[in-house]
């Protein structure tokens, strides 16, 4: 579970240099938001995966 959120953090943190600046202000707000949103598509990735599958 842990690897799971480095590896999606990892990927916030690309996608956020891709569209701000290392070195602006706001930069660290943007990873924060862009993790937060990929953490959620994950989530509910999962959550859509396991209901296609129905109960077993």
């Amino acid at each position: 579970m842990g690897v799971l959120v480095r590896v999606v953090l990892a990927a916030a943190g690309v996608l956020a240099a891709l569209l701000v600046g290392r070195d602006a202000e706001n930069f660290l707000v943007v990873e924060g938001l862009l993790g937060l949103a990929l953490i959620a598509a994950v989530v509910v990735t999962a959550a859509l995966l396991a209901r296609r599958r129905g109960p077993q």
